[in-house]
């Protein structure tokens, strides 16, 4: 079997843009995978495109081979852009071989290790009241575990650190008090903290206000995790941005992850997934994936945690009481996994479980580019 083409679609779908990618064959199997490194997709398309140039001819059945030779085959070897490229390629390539073997990936992967995969829902408010009606509505729909947030601007560009600080502080109280201690509850801070920032919070909050505070500042220095660290007993959930397991390493080593927020569509695909993957076993380390794309993420994150025994929860596009913003458009994706609230469920299909109608991605790429935050006195902060 040899690789004819590689095709990639960046395309509007729904309320965002996705990178997909199609690896085709001679013998008519094909695979589909995505990329993650969102708001930057054409930068992705571009990398695709090189890389097809000597992708094409060669046996996709050697995916770890082929792995190598796209992260190794440049002078510039690594970066976002590359790996991103490399995970959605790599997925499409696992796509193909469980096709072709007549198997779900999970089963490439050393076979199931559970049944369903638990998710998590995320949601939010403008007031103490809503956010924790929010909790009461996610957890009677079914999920153990969400990420909440109270809005403390109305403006989309304006984010002063210790407003938002002391305001979400007060409003996880307000949960925990009204819902006990039986959900799983965190925080999504996105990088947006400074240690002294992230710090107050922390200590702002009751014991057991928190299960997690994800992403509270930037991660080029480990060494700021490490006095974060040392400032609160919080867990911490890092690692959506990683696009290695080299960026992993220190995160792992030193304990400074408690869940590993792994992106498969960013980190290298299920080749690099896996080695993170044991390598966090050792060390005691669950995932909880990051999965904020489409159908083919979900799909290639499922059968990741389908395969692997640390797992905890995997990131949900489920908002509740939101309008419906077509995440997982089932006339584009005709074939996807099922989602229950609190589950998503792999069917037994061979590779992956997913099809794209090709002549339904027809709304084009549109640019977009997220808010750039600026404090109250016009400096420029952390997105």
């Amino acid at each position: 079997m040899k690789i004819t083409d590689i095709k990639n679609y960046p395309v509007r779908i729904g309320h965002r843009n996705q990178m997909l990618v199609k690896a085709e064959t001679d013998e008519g199997i094909y695979g589909w995978g995505e990329s993650g490194f969102s708001s930057r997709e054409l930068a992705v398309s571009g990398m695709v495109d090189h890389f097809r140039e000597f992708l094409i001819g060669q046996d996709p059945m050697r995916r770890g081979r082929i792995w190598q030779e796209l992260y190794r085959g440049q002078y510039f070897e690594g970066g976002r852009t590359i790996t991103g490229a490399i995970s959605a390629i790599d997925i499409a390539l696992h796509d193909i071989v469980g096709k072709k073997l007549g198997v779900p990936v999970y089963e490439l992967l050393g076979g199931k290790q559970r049944d369903w995969v638990p998710t998590f829902a995320s949601g939010g408010g403008s007031t103490n009241e809503e956010v924790v009606e929010m909790c009461k509505a996610i957890w009677d729909e079914g999920f153990k575990a969400m990420r909440l947030l109270l809005q403390t601007t109305g403006d989309p560009n304006l984010f002063e650190p210790r407003e938002s600080i002391a305001a979400n502080a007060e409003a996880l109280i307000k949960v925990r008090e009204a819902v006990g201690l039986e959900p799983v509850i965190g925080i999504d801070y996105h990088h947006r903290l400074s240690v002294a920032e992230a710090a107050s919070f922390c200590q702002m909050l009751p014991a057991h206000t928190l299960d997690f505070l994800e992403e509270p500042i930037r991660d080029e220095s480990p060494e700021a995790y490490e006095e974060l660290r040392k400032l609160t007993d919080v867990p911490f959930a890092i690692g959506e941005e990683f696009a290695s397991k080299w960026q992993f390493l220190p995160y792992i080593e030193r304990g400074l992850t408690n869940y590993a927020r792994l992106d498969i569509c960013n980190v290298g695909g299920f080749t690099e997934a896996m080695k993170v993957a044991g390598w966090a076993e050792a060390h005691y380390i669950d995932f909880m994936p990051h999965n904020p794309l489409g159908p083919i993420c979900v799909a290639a994150t499922s059968h990741f945690a389908t395969a692997i025994p640390n797992f905890s929860w995997l990131e949900i596009r489920h908002s509740v009481g939101e309008p419906d913003l077509n995440f997982y458009d089932d006339e584009v994706f005709p074939v996807q996994p099922k989602l229950e609230p609190g589950k998503v469920i792999l069917s037994d299909a061979p590779g992956i479980g997913i099809e794209v109608d090709e002549a339904s991605l027809t709304d084009p790429f549109e640019f977009w580019e997220p808010a750039h935050f600026h404090r109250r006195d016009g400096s420029h902060t952390n997105r």
